[in-house]
């Protein structure tokens, strides 16, 4: 009996540790110009689940995330000691830095710079709560804040101008915040927060061009972001699905398949598609030569296969996955003249878009009303028009569409592209809709 009571307690200590264990994971950058090394000047880290973002700076390529794993957080932020990176960062007069006291201690915290040499010391017993301080730097360019309470201590890495007026760098406490609720209104400010399965958005920037690229990083990892544009995908310039040849186009870090995707047996624009193991198209007006030139048209349902998981591979290739909407913004703002990877700009609902994102998207002929494209970066996005929920087929060589395998409740997200507008539409749209289909590659 005693042994039996033992083995039970064995195992729920085990199985407590497993799902109430944090996890360190270290993200590493780097760039190639198709596959030359170029160094990055500073990349981006954008928290698209939970709106926070960080920026490392050249030669900082490294992002180090401490996060719970197993159970997850109840009130983020708040239930241990936690130093939150400071901002601006780098910073030139005064830069603000925040920690998370999780019980009444005493807190050691010094700084040092990039030899090692302390330069300011601070030994204060603070309350629980969100604490403030501000940092002065001196003549260094690069500092290390760490934080000590109850035997744990949490460090971040500072940048500073070089060329401050200031002679000695200083340490100064601002005092302590009325509330927990600080951590959940200033994200930038506190720091980055990640949790298991959040999705991020990086951003390498280098000679002033950007590359995106997204991930629900779960090991650690390194990331490439590739600069090439316009070419073949390097290493995979075409592909071979159910017979047919694709080719690839690489927009910086994403690599697309340069043609609408085209598999699967016609059916009749009356009849709809069924998940019967078989992958089902329509082609416009019934023509399967509008197939061959603008690729078949698929209602949301069976170019996923029947499933609801956004980025699946559904009727792609091995290899390849349907396009969520997060990476259709990137493909937006990577394209677009004014509007940048991760502006806001992309994340408005119903409607228009960007400010000639569609224009550089389009094909330079094939569609009317003298609306042809730039094709700058080679997506070659043709007006294949759709077929609506009444069986009737619309809009060739007026509308190109594309699905998202991204659900909004009953809806899904789609991009529209117009003859007689230069931006991009995004739109919730009913999944009855049948429209075209490009397909990424896997990261």
């Amino acid at each position: 009996m005693k042994t039996k009571v033992l083995l039970t307690t064995l195992v729920l200590v085990t199985i407590i540790s497993a799902f109430g264990q944090r996890q360190t994971l270290d993200l590493t950058f780097t760039a190639v110009d198709n596959s030359a090394y170029i160094k990055l000047d500073s990349i981006k880290v954008m928290n698209r689940t939970q709106s926070c973002d960080t920026v490392l700076y050249y030669p900082d390529t490294t992002l180090t995330l401490d996060f719970p794993v197993g159970l997850p957080r109840q009130n983020k932020g708040t239930e241990e000691f936690r130093v939150f990176q400071n901002y601006p960062n780098p910073s030139k007069e005064k830069t603000s830095i925040g920690i998370w006291v999780p019980a009444s201690d005493n807190v050691r915290l010094s700084v040092h710079d990039f030899l090692g040499r302390q330069v300011t010391l601070l030994d204060l017993k603070l309350a629980k709560g969100y604490h403030m301080f501000d940092f002065v730097p001196g003549h260094e360019a690069f500092y290390l804040f760490s934080a000590t309470w109850n035997g744990i201590t949490r460090s971040i890495k500072m940048f500073a101008y070089t060329g401050n007026s200031a002679s000695q760098s200083d340490l100064i406490y601002d005092g302590i915040k009325e509330d927990e609720h600080i951590l959940k209104s200033m994200p930038t400010a506190l720091g980055f927060i990640y949790d298991w399965g959040d999705v991020l958005l990086a951003i390498g920037y280098t000679n002033n061009l950007e590359s995106g690229m997204l991930d629900s990083p779960i090991n650690d990892k390194t990331y490439i972001f590739q600069f090439a544009t316009n070419i073949p995908c390097p290493g995979t310039p075409t592909v071979t699905y159910e017979g047919q040849v694709y080719n690839t186009i690489q927009i910086f870090s994403q690599c697309w398949l340069k043609e609408n995707l085209n598999v699967g047996s016609m059916i009749n624009g009356s009849q709809n598609q069924t998940n019967n193991s078989i992958i089902e198209k329509y082609c416009f007006n019934n023509d399967p030569s509008n197939c061959v030139t603008y690729g078949g048209l698929y209602q949301w349902d069976e170019m996923m296969q029947y499933t609801t998981t956004q980025g699946v591979q559904g009727i792609c290739p091995p290899g390849w996955n349907l396009p969520m909407d997060e990476e259709w913004k990137v493909l937006e703002g990577t394209v677009d003249s004014q509007y940048e990877i991760g502006d806001p700009q992309w994340d408005a609902g119903n409607g228009y878009r960007g400010f000639d994102a569609g224009l550089n998207l389009k094909s330079i002929s094939g569609w009317n009303l003298g609306g042809n494209g730039t094709d700058l970066f080679g997506f070659s996005g043709l007006p294949g028009g759709i077929l609506d929920y009444d069986d009737v087929f619309l809009f060739l060589g007026s509308y190109g569409l594309w699905w998202s395998s991204t659900e909004i409740g009953y809806h899904a997200w789609d991009r529209y592209l117009y003859s007689d507008s230069p931006l991009v539409l995004r739109y919730g749209n009913i999944k009855d809709y049948a429209f075209s289909v490009r397909c990424i590659k896997d990261n």
